[in-house]
């Protein structure tokens, strides 16, 4: 091999490495890409839609009621999932006639107000409205009917939080931004 050859060889190594590093530090504290798998979130969210979810956000902002959040499943942590913040540290929640209810109020947020709410699970028993422990959120999936949720699990704690969706990008006929 001559001198040239070597050089060009090692260029490309060089460019494939720093490559692979700056997509490893995006991934890791900027953006990801996630695949969606379940229908728990439709109508939002379908099966085998592809988002972006932006990882920095949260290190400077408070996570908000009606976010789409991606976080790791209390259960098993090496899950990624994903659900709508629906009540934050020391609130209460509770689902009534399929309406969610904040601290014994109408939730007044436009989109929770849109959907339909059922209360399945230990979390969410009629008429009996449960509290958020400190540094944790209660999540619902958008299809209330099929998702396991806060409702069943509990509660997600601020610690497993990885970032806010905010993009799909595919298909393209489904692209847009998410609130």
């Amino acid at each position: 091999m001559n001198q040239n050859t070597k050089q060009i060889i090692r260029e490309y190594v060089e460019s494939i490495l720093i490559a692979f590093v700056l997509a490893m530090f995006i991934r890791t504290f900027f953006v990801q890409a996630f695949k969606i798998p379940t229908g728990s979130m439709r109508p939002t969210l379908m099966q085998g839609d592809r988002i972006l979810v932006n990882k920095l956000l949260y290190r400077f902002k408070k996570p908000q009621r009606g976010d789409i959040i991606v976080f790791k499943y209390p259960l098993n942590p090496k899950r990624d999932f994903i659900k709508r913040l629906i009540v934050s540290e020391g609130e209460t929640v509770e689902i009534n006639n399929g309406n969610i209810f904040i601290n014994g109020e109408s939730s007044d947020n436009e989109i929770l107000r849109k959907l339909y709410y059922y209360n399945y699970g230990k979390y969410a028993k009629e008429g009996v409205a449960v509290k958020v422990p400190e540094k944790s959120f209660f999540v619902l999936g958008d299809n209330s009917a099929v998702s396991r949720d806060s409702r069943y699990w509990g509660f997600v704690p601020r610690k497993n939080l990885s970032g806010r969706a905010f993009l799909i990008y595919w298909p393209p006929k489904r692209f847009r931004i998410l609130r």
